[in-house]
């Protein structure tokens, strides 16, 4: 199930590229514990020398480095919930101040991504489906909405639509007539 990797006395670039990708389960200098998985073993082909593959037998251990996974994963997932109510009063405020532009949209939809992009990682490192992840990806794809929402005020404030569909139906009709 797990992998353990010791980097006691190895070169300072053998460590970084160690404990660099991906985050362990749990990390102890020189012992870091990592699920094993296809991805995992792809970023550890190198050191691959100074892994050694275990079996957690104890089931009381095994819940324990679960639970201690899922705590820091569950940390991850609140530090994005507490990020979002700011990055969601955003769009509201800049409404309220007539500033739907589509020049916000643009710089909201790079933050949206932040955020996805964020969630992604977390959820890479996720191994145990910790509890706080589907709130955390329920709320970004609350704030997608919000900017959904904002976009669509954007367009409506920077060009009148039907104008536009007016003039594209009049040209239409006037290529019918011909």
């Amino acid at each position: 199930m797990l992998i353990s990797v010791s980097t006691a006395g190895a070169a300072p670039t053998l460590r970084v590229q160690v404990w660099r990708k991906p985050r362990p389960l749990y990390s102890q200098q020189p012992v870091c514990l990592l699920h094993e998985r296809e991805q995992t073993l792809r970023h550890r082909r190198r050191p691959l020398d100074r892994m050694l593959r275990l079996t957690i037998t104890d089931a009381a251990e095994e819940r324990q480095i679960i639970g201690e996974s899922d705590a820091a994963r569950d940390a991850e997932h609140a530090e994005v919930l507490e990020r979002l109510p700011a990055f969601r009063q955003e769009p509201a405020a800049e409404r309220a101040r007539g500033r739907a532009t589509y020049a916000e949209v643009e710089e909201f939809e790079a933050d949206l991504e932040r955020f996805r992009s964020w969630m992604a990682k977390i959820a890479a490192r996720n191994y145990f489906a910790a509890p706080a992840g589907a709130a955390a990806w329920a709320a970004v794809e609350d704030a997608a909405a919000d900017l959904a929402a904002f976009e669509q005020a954007a367009l409506a404030a920077e060009g009148p639509a039907d104008g536009l569909a007016g003039t594209i139906g009049a040209a239409e009709q006037e290529g019918g007539r011909r």
